[in-house]
């Protein structure tokens, strides 16, 4: 490990007494605990963001019959589950 520097934060007391509880069970110190959160939230940073791709309607027109458009949702509801049982 590299050197070490002394620092101060700000920690709610539920989640410090959560965290002391925790180290308590796991064996650990504090620090520990707290280095090991730290290189989580850090790697998490470095995954690739999941992106959903686009998923509109690429065919003619708007994508939306003149029925749908002029109706309500809980009829366009009962379309989408018309037959299923639902």
């Amino acid at each position: 490990m590299g050197s070490l520097m002394k620092t101060t934060i700000d920690i709610a007391d539920p989640l410090l007494e959560e965290a002391k509880a925790m180290a308590r069970r796991d064996g650990v110190t504090l620090r520990e605990l707290v280095e090991r959160g730290l290189h989580l939230v850090l790697a998490q940073r470095d995954q690739p963001r999941f992106v959903l791709e686009d998923g509109a309607f690429k065919g003619e027109g708007k994508g939306l019959t003149p029925e749908a458009e002029a109706a309500g949702w809980d009829e366009i509801r009962a379309w989408i589950y018309e037959g299923r049982g639902g």
